[in-house]
C-alpha cells in the first residue's frame, strides 16, 4: 500500500489533495466522482464518512453529510466503498472524520478494520491532542499513520507536541473557523506554514476556506507540502444534483486546472 511518506518524497510540487464526503450524493455516483479525481491528479484522498453532527464543517459540507446519510451510507458500506477506491488506484486516503462514530464501532475494532479496507490515517477532527492516547496507540498498532490539526491559535510548545504525534502530516487549518470556501485566504495561514516549517519535518497540509488554484499556488509557494480543497468541490456535487452523470467531468475539470497550476 502506498504511503504518505512514498508520496511526498516522489511529489516536485505541493500534493493535490480533494476532499470528498463518502457517498455524496449516492454511493455509486460518490465512486464515480472519486475514480475522476484521482484520474485528475489527485495525490492524496481526504475523504469524510457521514455523521449527524459535523461541528467542524460549514454548511456545504454538512449539505453533503445530509445527502450521502439520506442515500444509506453508513460506515460498513464506507469500508465497502474503500475498498473500490483502492482496487481502482493504490493512492494514501486520510479520514476526516468524528470520534463518536469510531467510539460507537468499537476503537481498536475501528482502526484495524479500516486499515484492513485501505485507509493510510484517521483524523479526529474533535478530539483535542489532549486526548490522544485515546487514539494514538491503536492507530499504530493497525499500522495507519497519524494526523492531527494545528489552528493559526495554536501556540507554539503545543503546535511542537502536535507535530511529535503526527506521523502522516499536519493538517493545517488556515483560518479561525468552520470548513467553506472563501474568497481570500487567510492573513493567518502564511506565518503559521513557516512557524510549522521551523519546529518540524512532518509534511504541512493546508486546509479550510482553500478554494481556487490560485489559492493552491499560494499556499505552495509558501512552503505548504499539501493542498486540501474540500467545500469548493462538494459545492460542485451540490450545484449538479439535477444531472448527477455531469458531476465527475465538472470535478475532473476543476482538479485538473488546479493540478496544472501547481506545476
Amino acid at each position: 500500500m502506498k504511503t504518505y511518506k512514498q508520496t511526498f518524497a516522489e511529489l516536485k510540487r505541493a500534493a493535490l489533495i480533494p476532499f470528498f464526503v463518502i457517498g455524496d450524493p449516492d454511493f455509486d455516483t460518490s465512486l464515480e466522482i472519486i475514480k475522476a479525481a484521482i484520474d485528475a491528479g489527485a495525490d492524496i484522498l481526504e475523504l469524510g464518512i457521514p455523521f449527524s453532527d459535523p461541528i467542524a464543517d460549514g454548511p456545504v459540507i454538512q449539505k453533503a453529510d445530509i445527502r450521502a446519510l439520506a442515500a444509506g451510507m453508513d460506515i460498513e458500506k464506507a469500508k465497502d466503498f474503500i475498498a473500490k477506491i483502492k482496487s481502482y488506484r493504490d493512492i494514501p486516503i486520510g479520514l476526516l472524520m468524528y470520534y463518536n462514530l469510531i467510539f460507537q464501532y468499537g476503537i481498536e475494532k475501528f482502526f484495524a478494520d479500516f486499515a484492513k479496507a485501505g485507509v493510510n490515517s484517521v483524523l479526529v477532527a474533535d478530539l483535542s491532542i489532549d486526548d490522544v492516547d485515546e487514539i494514538y496507540t491503536p492507530a499504530r498498532k493497525a499500522g495507519l499513520d497519524t494526523v492531527f490539526m494545528v489552528t493559526p491559535n495554536t501556540e507554539t510548545d503545543r503546535a511542537k507536541k502536535i507535530a511529535s504525534k503526527c506521523t502522516g502530516f499536519i493538517y493545517t487549518v488556515s483560518l479561525l473557523g468552520v470548513t467553506g470556501g472563501r474568497e481570500t485566504l487567510s492573513d493567518m495561514v502564511k506565518p503559521l506554514i513557516a512557524k510549522l516549517k521551523s519546529i518540524t519535518d512532518v509534511p504541512v497540509c493546508v486546509g479550510f476556506g482553500v478554494s481556487k488554484p490560485q489559492h493552491a499556488v499560494e499556499l505552495a509557494k509558501a512552503g505548504a507540502d499539501g493542498v486540501i480543497i474540500g467545500s469548493r468541490i462538494v459545492k460542485i456535487i451540490e450545484d449538479n444534483l439535477s444531472d448527477k452523470k455531469s458531476i465527475p467531468a465538472k470535478v475532473s475539470e476543476f482538479l485538473a486546472d488546479v493540478k496544472k497550476q501547481l506545476g
